[in-house]
């Protein structure tokens, strides 16, 4: 298990996995007042933490599924990546895809934290690539 520096002076706001088989980390708000998230509307909600990601790793916030399911609550960015170099304080862009407010209160769940190990590439300039059985099929090629 990796050890991921952590500045939270909030501990309520520490983020934590809520059962042993989880890949993610809960983030919270780290809100001092409710936000309420109105149809087509996008947020910045603020987490309370900062954090010192080791090099070849980044943290990848996600949105939560119970948020986009029950709510239609999801990232504005899809997936958003947490590079080693920050030191910010981590946010959460949320945006209402649903038909009705929803409201954010300090503490509450918004979005997942998973950290992942990446490789830097270096670029190889060739005229032509290995053949693979797929070749240049696109969108679709596989079948359904």
């Amino acid at each position: 298990m990796s050890k991921i520096k952590i500045v939270c002076k909030d501990q309520t706001l520490l983020p934590a996995y809520e059962t042993a088989g989880a890949a993610g980390m809960d983030l919270k708000a780290g809100i001092e007042t409710s936000v309420t998230i109105k149809p087509g509307q996008r947020v910045l909600i603020p987490t309370g933490i900062h954090i010192e990601i080791p090099e070849g790793m980044e943290g990848q916030v996600r949105g939560r599924s119970g948020l986009a399911v029950k709510h239609g609550i999801g990232l504005v960015n899809g997936v958003g990546t947490i590079d080693s170099d920050y030191r910010g304080e981590i946010k959460v862009p949320l945006i209402n895809w649903g038909q009705e407010d929803f409201t954010i209160n300090r503490g509450d769940r918004i979005a997942q934290l998973i950290f992942c190990r990446y490789e830097k590439i270096a670029w190889e300039s060739v005229d032509l690539l290995n053949q693979s059985f797929r070749g240049t099929g696109g969108f679709g090629h596989t079948g359904k």
